[in-house]
């Protein structure tokens, strides 16, 4: 098959609530442009960062925040590969119990289960990033497979808010997205 006729790889961005959300239609015309087909899923927090008609007129997907009915049509392609950006200490947690009370999360734990390649951006402040929870959920959701973009020493101090989300790891994201869909390509 011709790079022409190669299928496009379709990347499902979860935002939980966090400001790094606000700053996805720049995250979604830059992966755009290295031909990911985007669409976007919300935690109900997340919800409250995202400028959702905008993204869905950016993505030409509805953004998904809640399970559809089972004789409903789904209303996104299925997902190659999955970013979670931001990742909020309580996802994360969640995440690996292996709760699904969100779609978010019932839609992350079956990629893992299917083995789909799963970035993870985890972005609680300071303080919740040190508790021992976080820390061996990291661990167990990196035995299971998920990448994580990381860095203890550029997480935000406590009640930082807007401003804190200044030092979220966009160029960190990119380059792992581009590594996640050469590997898809390859």
């Amino acid at each position: 098959m011709g790079s022409a006729e190669a299928k496009q790889q379709v990347l499902y961005v979860v935002a939980c609530g966090g400001y790094p959300a606000e700053d996805l239609p720049a995250l979604v015309k830059w992966a755009q442009g290295e031909g990911w087909d985007v669409c976007v899923i919300a935690t109900p927090k997340g919800l409250e960062f995202l400028d959702v008609p905008g993204l869905r007129q950016l993505t030409g997907h509805p953004v998904r925040y809640d399970y559809k009915q089972p004789d409903d049509p789904d209303a996104l392609p299925s997902a190659d590969a999955f970013l979670i950006a931001p990742a909020t200490f309580n996802t994360i947690n969640k995440l690996a119990a292996g709760v699904s009370d969100t779609l978010a999360l019932g839609l992350l734990n079956e990629a893992i289960g299917f083995g789909k390649p799963i970035t993870a951006v985890p972005w609680p402040n300071t303080v919740l990033a040190q508790r021992l929870p976080f820390r061996n959920s990291i661990e167990s959701l990196r035995r299971e497979g998920v990448s994580f973009v990381l860095d203890y020493d550029r997480l935000p101090a406590p009640a930082s808010g807007r401003p804190g989300a200044k030092t979220f790891p966009w160029d960190q994201v990119h380059e792992e997205l581009t590594n996640v869909l050469h590997r898809l390509t390859a």
